[in-house]
């Protein structure tokens, strides 16, 4: 089957209101889906309509938690896929064993394909509760709908993503603390991403029941990434990365408190690093080339530049 297959399609996407959700509209409405996109807040996710055609979005009411919401918004689709995800609250019931009812759902429904967007790093003997559950979602997903395909992405940058944008935005400061300055990322681009997940939709006899690490071109430590962030955004702080011992103890102090910079779990998470394994088929797999940080980062960061974009341009 060849990305055409999806023409006139009606693709549900369970969390399409986020980040990546928005990217992966844009792709699937451009080869030709319908898009109905399920999230708590659908009025969220209002963005993505004039990206398609008329009558190519509809928009409906949905909660991970509420089985059947779930079997609802499948009514009549041909695929799906699940973004939702979440580091605090009912992490069994939306990213973990709870997605058992999501892809019976999608079974009875008779859909053709599934993508469960999963992470790098589920773990099933995980002491964190996210990386844990992660794993027990793939399980859960895989065991009531054995064709569905998983993609575990590592972090996803972009240019309206909330991890290039931080970093931006932290690099006026004199001085900024590094938090796990060894920690190692293969940050993958979200565009990248959403083309994977079309092709997985677009041909599940040949990508249903797999398993795919996606990741970008680039190791970089968390010390590398905020250097190079800072210098696309004409900065320069004093970078001063922090013992691990510190960063554990500041995450354990404050990270119960709410809008916490770093909380003990993320901290675990963080410290781990979110590199792929390769023992998994990845973005090439899919038939993607993955594209560095690099191509986009100075344009991206323009606007953390001092006086924003109409102030001097960067040196070559």
């Amino acid at each position: 089957m060849a990305e055409s297959a999806l023409q006139g399609q009606l693709v549900v996407l369970f969390g399409g209101s986020g980040f990546v959700g928005r990217h992966l509209a844009q792709h699937l409405l451009a080869r030709g889906a319908r898009l109905r996109i399920a999230c708590r807040h659908p009025e969220r996710a209002f963005a993505v309509k004039p990206l398609g055609n008329l009558g190519t979005v509809q928009f409906v009411a949905c909660d991970m938690a509420k089985p059947h919401t779930v079997a609802a918004a499948l009514a009549g689709a041909d695929a799906a896929v699940n973004l939702v995800g979440a580091f605090a609250g009912a992490l069994d019931a939306v990213q973990g064993r709870g997605l058992a009812a999501l892809a019976g759902a999608a079974g009875e429904a008779g859909l053709k394909a599934l993508v469960h967007i999963s992470a790098i790093g589920a773990d099933a003997d995980s002491e964190i509760a996210y990386a844990r559950t992660k794993a027990e979602g793939e399980a859960a997903v895989l065991g009531a709908f054995p064709g569905a395909t998983v993609l575990r992405p590592s972090v996803i940058f972009g240019p309206d993503d909330q991890f290039l944008n931080m970093f931006g935005g932290l690099a006026a400061m004199p001085v900024l603390p590094v938090f796990g300055p060894a920690a190692r990322f293969q940050p993958v681009f979200v565009d990248d991403v959403a083309e994977a997940v079309a092709a997985a939709l677009a041909d599940p006899a040949c990508h249903g029941g797999k398993t795919y690490e996606l990741a970008g071109p680039e190791v970089l430590t968390m010390l590398e990434l905020n250097r190079r962030v800072a210098t696309a955004a004409g900065r320069q702080p004093l970078l001063a990365p922090l013992p691990d011992a510190v960063s554990g103890l500041f995450a354990a102090l404050t990270g119960w408190l709410p809008g916490a910079p770093l909380s003990r779990a993320q901290w675990k998470l963080l410290k781990a690093g979110n590199v792929a394994s390769g023992a998994l088929p990845g973005l090439k797999d899919l038939g993607v080339q993955p594209r560095p940080m690099g191509l986009f980062l100075d344009r991206w960061m323009t606007r953390f530049r001092a006086h924003g974009r109409f102030g001097k341009k960067a040196s070559a």
